[in-house]
């Protein structure tokens, strides 16, 4: 679940030329998504996410919930139990408070972070070793899942040149502040299990040798709508490979286009 975040998160890293600040809405109250998750042969886990308005502290939210856990015979060998949770500004789209609560394969987390966006610093308290850690954060910080969100709707998908590579800078551990680059590679029509989908192709560049075959290894879909929902991931790893689709989805707020034969 967390590699899927990240690269979720790596989908809508765009340059700032083609900011289109409040052009539309791309999600709403309510969305959710689910991803299936394929290691090899197997049908190792699912994903889901939804999104829901509340309030944090006094302040209009979205508070969105990722899990993801393996099922079947992949949970035989490899248990894994994810939650997720960020509450981000309604109208500015930057994150408050950021949950990673995870279980893999014995590799456990139990952190909570609080930006302050005022002071431009972030709180992080781990729980598992009851230790609290403040880190300096940038302008335009963000959590792994507010980033999502945040890069989905903001930013004008039109003037995109392929070959184009940009930044994000997120913050979702106790250490340091991440920083991942994508490259645009362009448009591609793919086979879903909902009919055909025209779709926004990006490669992320990884760090490869622990997790990733090569830095170049990953490779990600999104739908050329309004609603840029992510409809595959697909990765080379150091032993076999992984494959992440959209299973389910309700709560869009635009039309989910479907081309037609």
């Amino acid at each position: 679940m967390n590699k899927l975040l990240i690269l979720l998160a790596s989908i809508f890293l765009l340059p700032i030329e083609t900011k289109a600040p409040n052009s539309h809405s791309a999600f709403r109250d309510g969305e959710w998504f689910q991803f299936r998750i394929h290691y090899g042969i197997f049908n190792a886990s699912y994903a889901t996410l939804s999104v829901n308005e509340t309030t944090l502290k006094g302040k209009d939210v979205y508070h969105v919930v990722g899990k993801g856990s393996t099922t079947g015979l992949a949970r035989m060998f490899f248990k894994v139990d994810d939650n997720y949770e960020s509450y981000f500004d309604k109208e500015k789209l930057i994150p408050y408070k950021f949950i990673r609560q995870i279980d893999e394969g014995g590799y456990t987390k139990d952190l909570e972070i609080n930006f302050n966006h005022e002071q431009d610093k972030a709180t992080v308290f781990n729980h598992k070793h009851n230790r609290t850690t403040t880190i300096n954060t940038p302008d335009g910080i963000q959590d792994l899942i507010s980033a999502f969100y945040y890069l989905r709707n903001s930013y004008d998908f039109s003037n995109f040149k392929i070959g184009q590579e940009v930044d994000l800078e997120l913050l979702y551990d106790d250490d340091e502040i991440f920083n991942f680059k994508l490259r645009f590679l362009g448009w591609e029509t793919l086979n879903t299990k909902f009919g055909k989908v025209r779709c926004l192709k990006f490669r992320p560049y990884v760090q490869s040798g622990r997790i990733f075959k090569e830095k170049e290894s990953v490779t990600l879909w999104v739908s050329d709508d309004k609603n840029r929902v992510p409809v595959r991931i697909q990765a080379d790893l150091i032993i076999g490979s992984l494959k992440a689709d959209l299973n389910a989805f309700k709560g869009l707020k635009h039309q989910f286009k479907i081309q037609l034969d």
